[in-house]
């Protein structure tokens, strides 16, 4: 009798993980149990108590926790959250930001320091725009409730200027004209409210977000999958078939999104936006795989290792195990 292993896969409700949480594809060798959870709870739990054998986790804390040398998790190349972050720079339209140098000694809110979208911003107002983060003044807490704090303790790079708010909320501070702009993957209940004077600092910022794609070919990567580092010591062949598994998973969401016969998704020019987005970024658009996204990935360990949050750079090597950087072909 083969015995299989039980696991529990705590991840987001992806189109593109779902044929594994219906059961449409298996990870070999295993029994899934699938928990779908907002990745901010996903990560409090992996991070904090180690509570799944696979999960999804952020990029930065991951990065953090392996350069700390205290990662219970080892990194599977399956990025199922990637996003063009243009659109996360919430601005007051008052104090005269038209662009992105005006942001140069202006007072800026963000709910952590070290989230791997606020990472990807820095780089990006860094290389893209010479803005870097010493240039800025940085006030860290919860962008709608009071008392959130860095979910690890941090060592500030030289000449960086970066206090908690732990007493106020940061939608309720841009609101009221105590900052000039806000950092947030989430939009702040201020900008969805409509609330005068607060806009974004790119208003059509999927135009510039395509812009940034041709001249960088990058498509930023927030999160990556992790499993528990003593099952793979116990079963070296779990991460490349938790690998292969996430591959097979994105095909069924990548062919789901070119059905024209009857739409998956509530959007009616779906598949023209599909076609679209290939002809910009090719075939496969949301690539998993180290060697495949071998740029962005470069990018990121060096944002991490500029902005004081890792102390050196991270290789592919250390990040992921060598079964899912040589992956075998057919």
């Amino acid at each position: 009798m083969t015995v299989r292993i039980p696991i529990t896969l705590a991840c987001g409700d992806y189109d593109r993980t779902r044929a594994i949480k219906d059961g449409r594809v298996g990870v070999e060798g295993c029994d899934v149990t699938y928990l779908p959870m907002e990745p901010e709870e996903v990560f409090h739990r992996a991070f904090k108590h180690q509570e799944f054998d696979v999960c999804e986790l952020s990029f930065s804390s991951y990065m953090r926790t392996m350069d700390a040398g205290t990662s219970a998790y080892v990194g599977i190349p399956a990025f199922v959250s990637r996003l063009f972050r243009h659109s996360a720079v919430y601005i007051r339209t008052d104090r005269g930001i038209r662009e992105p140098s005006d942001l140069k000694g202006k007072t800026i809110g963000l709910p952590e320091y070290q989230i791997t979208a606020v990472v990807w911003l820095r780089g990006i107002m860094q290389d893209e725009y010479g803005v870097k983060p010493t240039d800025i003044r940085w006030r860290q807490g919860g962008i709608e409730e009071p008392g959130r704090t860095e979910r690890t303790p941090l060592k500030p790079i030289p000449g960086l200027d970066l206090k908690s708010v732990p007493d106020k909320a940061l939608s309720a501070m841009l609101e009221s004209g105590e900052l000039d702009a806000i950092f947030s993957a989430r939009a702040p209940s201020c900008f969805v409210r409509g609330a005068p004077n607060i806009g974004r600092l790119f208003p059509d910022y999927r135009e510039v977000e395509k812009a940034y794609y041709k001249k960088t070919q990058m498509f930023p990567i927030m999160h990556l999958i992790g499993v528990k580092r003593h099952l793979v010591e116990r079963h070296p062949w779990l991460p490349a078939s938790l690998y292969k598994a996430f591959n097979e998973a994105k095909a069924y969401a990548m062919h789901d999104v070119r059905d024209i016969n009857a739409l998956l998704v509530t959007l009616p020019w779906l598949v023209a936006e599909v076609e679209e987005t290939v002809a910009l970024m090719g075939e496969d658009f949301w690539r998993y795989g180290a060697k495949e996204n071998a740029k962005e990935i470069d990018a990121l360990t060096r944002y991490a290792h500029e902005q004081g949050l890792v102390s050196r750079k991270l290789s592919l090597e250390e990040l992921f195990p060598a079964s899912t950087i040589e992956v075998s072909r057919i």
